[in-house]
């Protein structure tokens, strides 16, 4: 593969994962503050379950995305770099292959 081509590849999950995770940060916060009023009837552990998402809960979400971000940018990371290490491996076998000159006959 070419490195220009693993790198693109490489970038556009890169995107993807962000956009994902940057859309459940957002619908955490939209959620959390939009339907508070309905959710303070309801109740865990004697304080209203707005209360509880907006203090505790949307904090743990946040916590779990940058988990996520991290956790799948490594496994991203090293796989661009183990698919850039081959292909160089790939094209310094083909150059040596096309420069050395043919072995003598005996």
């Amino acid at each position: 593969m070419d490195k220009t081509l693993i790198r693109a590849r490489h970038w556009e999950r890169t995107r993807r994962l962000t956009a994902l995770l940057l859309l459940a940060w957002l619908a955490t916060g939209f959620c959390a503050a939009f339907f508070a009023r309905e959710l303070a009837g309801l109740s865990v552990f004697g304080w209203p379950l707005s209360f509880y998402l907006a203090a505790q809960g949307a904090s743990l979400v946040y916590l779990s995305i940058l988990a996520v971000y991290a956790w799948r940018m490594r496994k991203l990371d090293r796989a661009a770099a183990t698919q850039a290490a081959a292909a160089a491996t790939a094209t310094a076998a083909a150059t040596a292959a096309a420069v050395s000159p043919p072995e003598p006959r005996t």
